[in-house]
């Protein structure tokens, strides 16, 4: 198996299982990781996804074009509405997701962790997309995610150089949320998804389908859209045991219903 997929206490880890190819993505783990998507939006005992890559090297080196025999106009013909891994830009995935970036996210491996909704790396990371250095193009999500989460001149230096940079330069630029040393990158991972559990499990995939459907209209229009997550937490039971342990004081009892 090139993925694994586990799932505790609420928190479901995907890891990238090919560190003898620094997690390069071939067909096999593509529907591999398609799969495990499709799962998890299946299932309701999930309130987070930690996505990685095994090994210390790497968290995703991208496509793997070892033995690949298809020509950069045949891959681009190819559908992936998802874009790279099956997430740069899925929008059907309600469930919060942080990317552990380990190591290397280039290419599709960068374009994997902006289609998470955090990013934590270690200060080991590097981050780029080097397609045009090899004359490919990012076309999983690269070319129009990164133009649209940062400043145009940011976006065509990552873009036009295929240059690496490192964990602290994409702080900077707001794509990584929290930059740790490589021994302490599980711990704030840990801190990250214990307090993503802490919430409702209702409400979490509320927000993230309003988000997620709502970017391209106005503030207006975005309010007055009824999401089916969003009118499934308002009635629900948890919305009652929210407002109830806090005029308690006490912690509250999710039931996700």
């Amino acid at each position: 198996m090139s993925v694994t997929f586990v799932v505790e206490d609420r928190v479901a880890r995907v890891t990238l299982c090919r560190p003898e190819r620094m997690n390069a993505v071939d067909a096999a783990t593509e529907r591999d990781l398609e799969t495990i998507w499709q799962e998890i939006e299946a299932r309701d005992d999930i309130s987070c996804v930690v996505l990685t890559g095994a090994g210390e090297r790497a968290f995703c080196a991208g496509a793997d074009l070892k033995g690949a025999e298809t020509t950069g106009l045949d891959y681009w013909s190819e559908s992936r509405p998802n874009g790279f891994g099956g997430l740069a830009f899925r929008r059907s995935l309600d469930v919060p997701v942080i990317a552990r970036v380990n190591g290397y996210a280039l290419g599709g491996g960068f374009e994997m962790a902006l289609g998470c909704d955090i990013v934590v790396a270690s200060t080991t990371a590097a981050f780029g997309l080097p397609e045009a250095r090899v004359g490919r193009l990012p076309l999983d999500g690269g070319m129009v995610l990164l133009q649209r989460r940062i400043p145009h001149n940011l976006a065509m230096g990552v873009l036009l150089t295929g240059r690496r940079f490192s964990a602290a330069e994409m702080q900077g630029f707001g794509i990584v949320n929290e930059v740790a040393e490589p021994g302490e990158l599980d711990a704030a991972v840990a801190r990250w998804t214990d307090e993503i559990v802490a919430c409702a499990p209702l409400s979490l995939r509320a927000i993230k389908q309003t988000v997620n459907r709502t970017g391209h209209l106005s503030p207006a229009e975005a309010q007055a859209l009824r999401t089916p997550a969003l009118l499934r937490a308002l009635k629900s039971e948890d919305a009652l045991e929210g407002v109830s342990a806090f005029q308690q004081k006490r912690a509250p009892v999710w039931r996700g219903r």
